[in-house]
């Protein structure tokens, strides 16, 4: 069973992601949006109809982007507050068959290879069903400084070993020393695991989490297809990851190894890298005319973007904002978006 956690708010791809439309809801890197294309990755016969964890304001949004890829979900669980990801996925637990094999994805994601992610996924399943809790972890490709890393132990099953420890973000010098051990791999915040196992480590590690999720869902309002969780039990959980509330904490967690051409999206410069490139490393898309340029990253909903003899920029564009930065600095659209808070 698909759980797509979509209750990201994608503020580091501004101005095109905005709270009201954050990036799971945008066309980034083909016609479909990442919500389409998360939902369309565990989508046939061999999947059953997905839970969707949301935002309660884009309710509308990923009832509609759904429907029109014919990809009606079990249920969409409408968070009333952001709680992370932890109580976000015991809601969903709560709403599934015991014993229901559940793959957690973020909506916001890109896999580029689906048949590597699904022999992956099928490596998995055997020890899922012994109760194993699965993570899956990314081949690095360069000592990356922004993801967490697992460091993969023994081999449990074929295809399938036993996290031997996760590592949060590292400096650069440790990143690199774990590229070069070729004993680790990036965390991508994929988890395949039954509803049960899951709640039962919820239980034993922290059952407060699964106290205000089991309350919130026992009060739920009914809608159609959605569920709105009682906000003030809800509320009341704490905020906190699968990984530090589950994942480092429980026994038996397994990680398969897998190159799949993933990537989180995480920047503008992200986006470039994986972006179909014209001949002269320009990504261009919308209403935009770049004359003697390279390596450039422009996008535009809105405002025509001209540019000239220019090099290794991204200019985005949407309704009256414009953003221009060198590539290689798109992390720093958050000092951005501080500076305009504090304006």
């Amino acid at each position: 069973m698909p759980v797509i956690l979509s209750g990201g708010s994608g503020t580091r791809l501004w101005p095109m992601s905005r709270p009201e439309r954050p990036k799971q809801f945008l066309a980034l890197t083909a016609t479909e949006t990442m919500l389409q294309l998360t939902a369309a990755r565990a989508h046939g016969d061999a999947f059953a109809a997905p839970i969707v964890v949301a935002n309660a304001l884009h309710a509308d949004q990923v009832e509609a982007q759904l429907a029109a890829i014919g990809a009606a979900p079990q249920a969409i669980i409408l968070e009333p507050a952001g709680r992370n990801t932890a109580p976000a996925i015991a809601l969903a637990a709560l709403a599934a068959d015991g014993d229901a094999p559940m793959l957690v994805m973020p909506s916001d994601h890109v896999i580029l290879d689906r048949d590597a992610f699904h022999a992956a996924i099928h490596a998995a399943l055997p020890l899922v069903a012994d109760g194993w809790l699965v993570t899956f972890g990314i081949s690095p490709d360069a000592p990356e400084t922004g993801y967490g890393y697992i460091k993969v132990g023994d081999e449990v099953a074929p295809g399938v070993n036993r996290v031997a420890r996760f590592v949060e973000k590292p400096q650069r010098d440790a990143a690199e020393a774990m590229i070069a051990g070729g004993d680790h791999a990036w965390n991508g915040g994929i988890f395949l695991f039954r509803a049960d196992a899951y709640l039962n480590a919820l239980e034993q590690f922290r059952p407060d989490i699964l106290a205000a999720a089991t309350a919130a869902m026992k009060d739920a309002r009914h809608d159609g297809a959605c569920l709105y969780p009682d906000a003030a039990a809800f509320e009341a959980s704490p905020s906190d990851s699968i990984d530090y509330a589950v994942m480092e904490k429980a026994d038996r967690v397994a990680v398969v190894p897998v190159a799949m051409g993933w990537s989180d999206v995480g920047s503008w410069d992200a986006l470039h890298q994986i972006a179909e490139n014209d001949q002269h490393g320009n990504v261009v898309n919308g209403d935009a005319i770049v004359l003697d340029s390279r390596n450039c990253l422009v996008r535009s909903e809105g405002a025509r973007i001209a540019m000239i003899g220019v090099e290794d920029l991204i200019v985005v564009a949407s309704g009256n904002d414009i953003l221009i930065l060198p590539r290689g600095r798109s992390q720093d659209v958050k000092l951005l978006q501080e500076e305009m808070k504090r304006r």
